[in-house]
């Protein structure tokens, strides 16, 4: 049973753990690096590497997606994004990534994003992104779901995420026609990525949707203000352990239909990666991290999609700093420094390696231990 606390007369709370507080118990096993494999798939789509990329224009441009799926992991285009609000957004990112206050560059990103949508460009960047060899997944928010997805879908995109600060399957509203997603799902002949969530019910609500995929977490990290804006905060061990947990019981229920877990948020390092795939992930979701790559869209800047929200911002704006390395050696190496932001996974494979397991499916039955308190 899970540890609940009284905090006070008639009030309780679980205990949450954040991937900090766990670490990894190697077996009794060890295998050689060269025998462990990194590779994931998710439906039809094979991926060298359990990387899918964060949708913040910070990071993804229709090129770094591309270059990311040369790369074996997969990148996500953000349908709301700048990419689809002008025909060449490259002089506003170097304009943000140029700013130096806080509150000046959070008023500018909302400046910068008033500017609408133009659905034709949806369509351009798709195909640009698609001549590129990649596999394509473009990211549209629960709200502009019914509105933006048949542009989407008609430019032919491979896999659909459906992603925001929080997401579920019963959405209530007495203004508006809610999107249901088990319905909109069903209608589809594409594997659709939705979340994010951060409990076992609404995880497993999620799976019934029909969704190939499901977000765990809210992309919280050191930048993110979700927990000071809105007093939400989920520990991302326990949420992608809770979310496993629903999984379990998803495939007893369903007689093995399989739903895949991308954990999102307070993932910096290829420690962290692999702390996460131990609690039940299968793949992890990079946001601030591939900023720190040579070329990113916004020289090293970052914020998250939500930082620029015309009413709420929930989210700070990293300061543009000197790149890690180019992204390859951000992601496979060599790393020149001993603190796991460089050769991610890398990182992860030496650590599946030490444990003694052969893919990403098997590590997630590794021993994890509580180290604080």
């Amino acid at each position: 049973m899970r540890d609940v606390v009284e905090i006070g007369l008639g009030k309780t709370a679980q205990r949450g753990y954040h991937l900090d507080d766990i670490a990894i118990v190697p077996s009794r096993r060890t295998r050689d690096v060269d025998d462990v494999s990194t590779e994931w798939k998710l439906d039809a789509y094979p991926f060298k590497i359990p990387c899918v990329a964060h949708p913040s224009d910070a990071t993804q441009s229709p090129e770094s997606v591309i270059a990311l799926g040369r790369l074996g992991g997969l990148g996500v285009l953000n349908a709301e994004g700048l990419w689809t609000r002008y025909e060449d957004p490259t002089k506003i990112l170097e304009e943000l990534a140029a700013l130096d206050e806080e509150a000046d560059a959070t008023k500018r990103l909302q400046e910068v994003y008033a500017e609408p949508i133009k659905p034709e460009l949806i369509g351009e960047r798709v195909r640009q992104v698609r001549d590129g060899g990649v596999t394509v997944a473009v990211r549209v928010s629960p709200q502009h779901t019914l509105a933006l997805a048949p542009v989407i879908l008609d430019a032919g995109v491979d896999l659909l995420v459906i992603q925001g600060t929080l997401v579920s399957a019963e959405h209530v509203s007495t203004t508006d026609e809610p999107l249901n997603l088990k319905e909109f799902i069903a209608d589809l002949d594409l594997p659709v990525i939705v979340g994010g969530c951060t409990d076992y019910k609404t995880a497993l609500h999620l799976m019934r949707t029909g969704a190939a995929g499901v977000i765990v977490g809210i992309g919280a990290d050191e930048w993110s203000t979700t927990d000071t804006v809105l007093g939400i905060r989920v520990p991302m061990a326990t949420a992608i352990a809770d979310a496993a947990a629903a999984r379990r019981d998803y495939l007893d229920e369903t007689g093995g239909r399989y739903v895949h877990l991308i954990a999102d948020g307070g993932i910096a390092t290829s420690g962290d990666i692999a702390k996460a795939i131990g609690c039940g992930a299968d793949a992890v979701m990079l946001g601030e991290p591939l900023s720190l790559a040579d070329g990113a869209p916004a020289g090293g800047a970052w914020w998250h999609s939500a930082a620029s929200h015309p009413a709420l911002p929930r989210g700070g704006f990293c300061i543009a700093g000197e790149p890690d390395g180019t992204l390859e050696q951000l992601l496979y190496g060599p790393a020149d420094r001993p603190d796991g932001q460089l050769n991610l996974f890398g990182g992860l494979r030496r650590a599946m390696a030490k444990c003694g397991y052969r893919d990403v499916k098997e590590f997630q039955k590794v021993a994890l231990v509580l180290d604080r308190a």
